[in-house]
């Protein structure tokens, strides 16, 4: 078996991100195929949310674990500002908690994560499509994920202007004890 030890001009880029029903033990894994910002992140939860919806008619608020890494740190603009729209868009109350630095081995969809590492090791993942087949193929607690792909280009570096961010902070309440680890957000100003 030949294949290349570094990726100097891989033909496409594969972005993974993860939600995960803690309760269901159901995993989504988006694959994204430009960067990881703020905007693709937002884009996946919108996309899981309208597929989903229905399934979780009694929520009323969304309680979303995140590890702080620079697209989802509560101090991104374009991340409160994307998140304030999703959050009046779903008319769901969101609660962002935020792991400490060095702590998202706690966060359980980084062991999501490790399994399908341990599912695909030693695999070369030469195409999207194997990729992804693979990524449907594995299984967290006995269930198979649902694996989709968000075919759109996101740019790095896009920023909220003052303004819309003064719009957002409206929506926008941090903890008093924990203001940049937990921050909640309300569909009505």
């Amino acid at each position: 078996m030949r294949a290349l030890d570094h990726d100097y001009n891989p033909e496409s880029i594969l972005v993974p991100f993860g939600i995960l029903d803690v309760l269901k033990n159901q995993l989504w894994i988006y694959f994204g195929k430009s960067k990881e910002t703020s905007d693709f992140i937002v884009d996946c939860l919108e996309m899981w949310w309208k597929e989903n919806s229905q399934s979780y008619t009694e929520i009323e608020e969304l309680m979303i674990e995140l590890d702080g890494g620079s697209s989802t740190r509560s101090n991104r603009t374009q991340f409160i500002k994307r998140m304030v729209e999703f959050c009046r868009w779903s008319k769901l109350k969101i609660r962002l908690v935020y792991y400490p630095p060095y702590h998202s081995k706690y966060n359980t969809i980084e062991r999501c994560w490790a399994c399908l590492e341990n599912f695909w090791n030693g695999t070369i993942l030469d195409s999207v499509e194997k990729t992804v087949q693979w990524a449907k193929n594995m299984t967290w607690k006995g269930v198979k994920p649902i694996v989709k792909i968000l075919d759109k280009t996101d740019e790095k570096g896009i920023k909220s202007s003052s303004e819309e961010l003064a719009e957002c902070q409206k929506f926008w309440h941090r903890s008093e004890i924990l203001p940049s680890w937990d921050v909640t957000i309300i569909p009505r100003g």
